[in-house]
């Protein structure tokens, strides 16, 4: 009778279905919910008293700003720009000189990080030992040091500029960096990236093809060559039907600086090298262990099927060990594009060197943070999906 009253007086919904704290998916559910609301409250509150306080202070708000005039100049961008912009076009300047630095400090750093890797586990032992020795001592040293150290050595060690160094015909190097000749403008090369671009497209679907033909017939395909002879074929058919412009566009010392072709700054110089050296010595690490982590007798089987050691370690340990380097990969990768925001120490125009310069003009600090922080969110999440893919296209599957 006791339990008969005890079920009757439990509370229950329609259906039979308990909401009672007692049960743990309900309690955890009720937990959850709770928490979100409480830090949406805790953020409503912060936000309305932020606007408030700035109301009383007679501070704008808004990112209104970003239409107005710059007033100031930018060292280098991949856009045209000139003072009289707008705030909105220095900051996607900004925006592109970071991802330029992040983008080849990327490809750059996992060459190096993994040629050092690989060197790490060498049977020279001299190698071995430079490898090992390369890995301590960068880890160890604070990447703005490095910076400040890779920015000295061009800027104090190379000549003025109406000295400069000139060791081929269009090519100077002086303080103000390295100077090298491009070739003019030309609608041709518009039609050579067209025609890359169809080259890269092509490329995908061949070697799905290819890898759909092997497995039908046993018969390899020699996907390398044809892939290698339709990126450079296709654009090099361009540039021939195009007239084959050789005209260039060489650097000439006017003034105080050199005109024309292009420039490597020691900005530009300083940021790069400093992020891929000090970057690459924590990827040897991550590719010395996905390599250890492959068994020994993957190594050992290639060995006795005849296989060389360089196609061995390309062929049959790498690709294996890929599933092992790849997640904390993606955290180098994550570091690099963070750490980019030491720029602003030697003068590189990055992300935040340019809104720092946005924000203290304007006075609009609320907005020019949130914008870097929301900008290197993007960058980092959309690295983050790029590598997460890319780790389940090569994950074993299991049938």
């Amino acid at each position: 009778m006791a339990s008969e009253t005890r079920d009757t007086a439990r509370p229950s919904a329609p259906g039979g279905v308990s909401f009672s704290l007692s049960d743990p998916t309900v309690r955890a559910v009720f937990y959850q919910v709770l928490v979100v609301g409480i830090v949406i409250a805790v953020g409503w509150f912060l936000i309305h008293n932020t606007l408030d306080n700035l109301s009383k202070r007679s501070i704008a708000t808004g990112f209104g700003f970003l239409d107005r005039e710059a007033s100031f100049g930018i060292g280098e961008s991949l856009i045209d720009y000139h003072p009289r912009d707008s705030y909105g076009r220095a900051f996607l300047v900004g925006v592109l000189n970071t991802l330029k630095v992040s983008i080849i400090g990327v490809v750059l750093a996992t060459v190096l990080g993994t040629l050092i890797g690989v060197a790490r586990l060498s049977s020279n032992w001299l190698i071995a030992k430079l490898a090992s020795t390369y890995v301590e001592i960068v880890r160890n040293i604070p990447p703005l040091l490095q910076l400040f150290f890779w920015y000295a050595l061009v800027s104090e060690s190379m000549p003025p500029v109406r000295q400069a160094l000139n060791p081929i015909p269009g090519v100077f190097l002086s303080q103000r960096g390295l100077f090298v000749p491009v070739p003019s403008a030309d609608p041709v090369w518009g039609t050579m990236g067209f025609a890359l671009a169809i080259a890269v497209i092509a490329v995908i679907f061949l070697r799905r093809w290819a890898k759909a033909r092997q497995e039908r017939t046993g018969q390899p395909f020699p996907i390398g060559t044809a892939s290698l002879g339709l990126l450079i074929g296709l654009p090099l058919i361009a540039y021939i039907a195009g007239g084959a412009p050789t005209a260039l566009d060489v650097p000439k010392l006017q003034g105080f600086n050199f005109v024309g072709g292009v420039v490597l700054t020691p900005e530009f110089f300083a940021i790069l090298v400093g992020l891929v050296v000090y970057t690459a010595a924590f990827i040897a690490e991550v590719v010395r262990s996905g390599i250890l982590a492959v068994n020994w007798g993957q190594t050992e089987a290639a060995r006795a099927l005849g296989i060389d050691s360089g196609k061995t370690l390309r062929l049959v340990v790498l690709p294996q060990a890929l599933r092992v380097i790849v997640p904390p990969l993606t955290s180098q990768y994550l570091n690099l594009t963070k750490n980019s925001s030491l720029a602003l120490a030697i003068g590189y125009p990055d992300l935040v060197s340019i809104a720092n310069t946005t924000l203290n003009q304007t006075g609009q600090a609320i907005e020019g943070v949130a914008m870097i922080m929301g900008t290197y969110l993007v960058i980092s999440l959309g690295i983050s999906i790029f590598m997460n893919w890319y780790n389940k296209r090569i994950a074993l599957v299991e049938r």
